[in-house]
């Protein structure tokens, strides 16, 4: 019996025989071409190759994993087709008349060295996004070998590390869990298995060479640990584990419709979060009590321009008309920092996650805001919408938010189109927002509580930065304090206050919110019945 410790990436216990995957050694030897034209005609066709792939996956994705998992495939289409990215294999073909293969190994190789050197946290994990497109590059001109991965029973994958596009081609249906020695809490990788409800562990200091295809093991993502060839009583254990999870998630179906109430009749809202319209049908499916947070950045990720007003305000109307009389919340355009859009020509910041991000860009570029909340205004008649701003620090802000809002009003009247004007509520997300929520509160309708950003601006850590992950504290009584601040301001003018980071499912800290007098939860949708059933336990 073997034990390693690692870190999860989502929770949950299997058992059952493990399937290693070793990479097969890419080693291109520098090679020269015969005939140049040619190389550069067979990479042409490999990238073609490559990018249908990427569509393939990103559509696969989409039905998957919704909109969020589609978006890491499109940003690797996007990755293939840069001019830097193609120039420089041109260059090793042309001035140094490499064979395709060369060359694509060789600029591929410095690409991913440049990003592995990069500060921003953000930035640097891209270098295995670069590696993932040039090795499907390298498959291509191969003529696919060994692109496409089966199982064949149910199996715990055991890997170095797995790409997103690995990780997506393997059956979900027979994936018990994986287990790599790579990878990382926040890598694509992690959150495409959190959206598929995968367990899974990254950081697994394991020797795979000593492991063998076959071998029973048991995960224990909640544990952090895995366990090769573990005793009699131990395999069993797990089984029966395994049996009670699948009979708790067959009782949850129970609790669609009903309140999430606790047992001395505190009720609290839990809606769900999602990246687009494809994630609605999860939320009817889970129950949720509405839409916490939709992410509106993801339609301006992943394309060459601006969504247009019309194209915005058809889909926050097929979400608003979906949802019927439940809420939906709208967070307006959230990009900066981890998410790029290349056609927005925002100068390089030394660190992009203090830089021009969120609300900041909005001001900064009205016309853009503008476009956006004329198309929420006008979706606002088709159903129950409230809009929220992220990155708030300053009354001044919210001022300026409310002058703008106050023009598109006018702009609509003037021409006559319907429109409603929805509730309006700040992200609390900076340690600033929290500090002055007793005047921010008279502004607005509501506050959400953006979690994620909060932990990490109070910490003063990077919270994509692994090798923080130790100093990492999302339980920190810092973070609590401020959350028990922001619900008595919010209270105090008559306000509620809702959660929408991922500490809104930690169902360590649910008691504790529930004490506070948190209003509501927002949750990926898959969490909202276990989170009704534990509120309905209390």
């Amino acid at each position: 019996m073997i034990k390693f410790w690692g870190k999860s990436v989502y929770q949950g216990i299997a058992a059952g025989p493990v399937l290693v995957l070793k990479k097969k050694d890419n080693i291109v030897m520098k090679n020269n071409a015969g005939d140049s034209r040619a190389e550069m005609e067979r990479v042409r066709r490999a990238l073609e190759g490559a990018i249908q792939e990427l569509q393939a996956l990103s559509r696969k994705a989409m039905e998957e994993a919704g909109e969020a998992g589609a978006a890491i495939f499109e940003a690797q289409a996007m990755m293939l087709e840069d001019e830097t990215y193609q120039e420089a294999i041109w260059d090793r073909i042309r001035g140094e008349n490499l064979a395709a293969e060369s060359a694509v190994a060789m600029a591929g190789d410095r690409f991913a060295e440049r990003f592995a050197g990069m500060e921003d946290g953000y930035l640097k994990a891209r270098e295995a996004d670069v590696r993932d497109i040039t090795q499907r590059l390298l498959s291509n001109l191969k003529e696919g070998d060994g692109k496409e991965l089966w199982l064949k029973a149910p199996a715990i994958i055991v890997a170095d590390d797995l790409t997103p596009g690995e990780t997506l081609q393997l059956d979900r249906e027979k994936i018990l869990a994986f287990v790599t020695v790579q990878g990382s809490m926040h890598s694509h990788t992690a959150i495409l298995a959190r959206m598929m409800g995968i367990p899974g562990l990254v950081n697994v200091p394991m020797e795979l060479d000593k492991l063998q295809t076959g071998m029973r093991a048991v995960v224990d993502a909640g544990a952090g640990e895995v366990i090769f060839e573990p005793d009699a009583s131990l395999w069993e254990k797990a089984k029966c584990r395994m049996a009670q999870e699948k009979e708790k998630k067959h009782l949850l179906q129970a609790l669609k419709g009903k309140d999430s109430v606790t047992g001395s009749g505190r009720r609290v809202e839990i809606c769900a979060n999602i990246g687009g319209m494809k994630d609605v049908a999860s939320v009817l499916e889970n129950d949720a009590e509405g839409i916490g947070l939709f992410r509106s950045e993801f339609l301006y990720l992943g394309r060459d321009s601006f969504p247009s007003e019309e194209e915005q305000f058809q889909v926050y109307k097929q979400v608003l008309q979906a949802m019927g009389e439940k809420k939906v919340i709208i967070r307006t355009l959230d990009l900066g920092s981890d998410k790029k859009a290349d056609y927005l020509s925002m100068e390089k910041e030394e660190n992009p996650a203090l830089g021009c991000r969120g609300i900041r860009i909005c001001l900064r570029q009205p016309d853009i805001f503008k476009t956006q909340l004329r198309a929420l205004l006008r979706a606002s008649v088709y159903g129950n919408l409230s809009v929220m701003y992220p990155m708030i620090i300053s009354v001044e802000e919210v001022e300026k938010i409310q002058k703008i809002v106050e023009e598109v009003q006018r702009e609509l009247e003037q021409e006559q189109v319907p429109f409603r004007l929805p509730r309006q509520g700040l992200m609390i997300e900076t340690p600033a927002a929290v500090m002055i929520s007793h005047r921010l509160a008279q502004l607005v309708d509501f506050f959400s509580i953006g979690t994620n950003d909060l932990t990490q601006y109070t910490l003063a850590i990077d919270r994509q930065n692994g090798k923080l992950a130790d100093f990492y504290d999302p339980h920190h009584e810092a973070i609590l304090d401020m959350i028990r601040m922001v619900v008595d301001n919010a209270h105090k003018y008559g306000k509620w206050v809702g959660i929408c980071g991922e500490l809104a499912s930690d169902l360590e800290l649910t008691a504790d919110f529930v004490e506070m007098g948190i209003d509501e939860l927002s949750v990926a949708p898959a969490m909202v019945l276990p989170l009704r059933g534990y509120i309905r336990e209390m």
